[in-house]
């Protein structure tokens, strides 16, 4: 059976962390929203608003962003309140990797916790009948596994101290260190699947990425020469090509004889 098709929305919002706030994407260690793979307007990224904008010229203007660098998910409900006050139809949440980056394992989010915050998020879209995209978190484990052999990125690991339950000791292949990386991992898409089963729970007014951004073979260039660590303005396009044909079937508006946006 076909998926019924939505009216592409007039009001659009990006929550989460970092990535989603295109951090490091056009400059030092700055948030650069314009690009960013949701919300931003720079073509070559070619993000989830203006592949809406191609087919719903009302939602022009009306891409916000309330993702903050650093936020996990004790911070997603707040956001959400935001994006209702806005009267956003339409967020996108990618959430987590700053749950499990933190300085030691012990301090990583429990999952239950994970799913509860998320959940509280979802409860405060639902009433208003938001339609919400959700990614998956990368794969941090290919990060290491990309970069473990260039000597910028783990001096840029080691002096930012960058992600440390992942990065830190990057040269090491000891197996406490490899049983460590596992284990982050795990957690990782520990969290995945809770967001995968948040997402069904909310109904067909929520769409999970499948694990598209989880899975995608992203390379050393797509990454940020600023860190080694944040999606470049390649990294945002790749999120959002791979991610937006996972989303909504969204319908044309007849005004614009633009191509449907799910054929980019």
């Amino acid at each position: 059976m076909t998926a019924a098709a939505d009216p592409v929305p007039t009001v659009m919002a990006a929550l989460g962390d970092s990535i989603s706030a295109g951090f490091n994407a056009c400059g030092w260690y700055v948030a650069c929203t314009s690009r960013s793979w949701s919300a931003g307007d720079a073509v070559g990224v070619d993000s989830h608003y203006l592949r809406l904008l191609a087919i719903g010229p009302a939602i022009k203007g009306h891409n916000l962003n309330f993702a903050v660098p650093g936020s996990t998910s004790a911070d997603l409900a707040a956001q959400a309140q935001k994006a209702v006050a806005a009267k956003a139809a339409y967020v996108t949440i990618l959430i987590g990797a700053q749950d499990a980056c933190v300085s030691r394992e012990s301090h990583m989010t429990p999952v239950a916790t994970y799913r509860a915050r998320v959940d509280r998020a979802l409860a405060v879209l639902a009433p208003a009948g938001v339609k919400v995209f959700a990614a998956s978190i990368p794969d941090i484990k290919r990060l290491w596994r990309i970069g473990k052999e260039n000597a910028v990125a783990k001096s840029f690991w080691a002096l930012g101290r960058i992600c440390p339950t992942m990065l830190a000791d990057a040269g090491s292949i000891a197996k406490k260190d490899q049983a460590r990386r596992n284990r982050v991992r795990e957690r990782v898409q520990d969290y995945n699947a809770e967001m995968a089963n948040a997402c069904a729970a909310y109904g067909p007014g929520c769409r999970y990425d499948g694990g598209a951004v989880f899975s995608y073979p992203y390379t050393l260039d797509h990454i940020s020469k600023w860190d080694f660590f944040h999606p470049n303005a390649d990294g945002q396009r790749a999120l959002a090509q791979t991610t937006f044909k996972m989303g909504f079937p969204w319908v044309m508006d007849p005004l614009t004889q633009a191509p449907p946006a799910l054929a980019r």
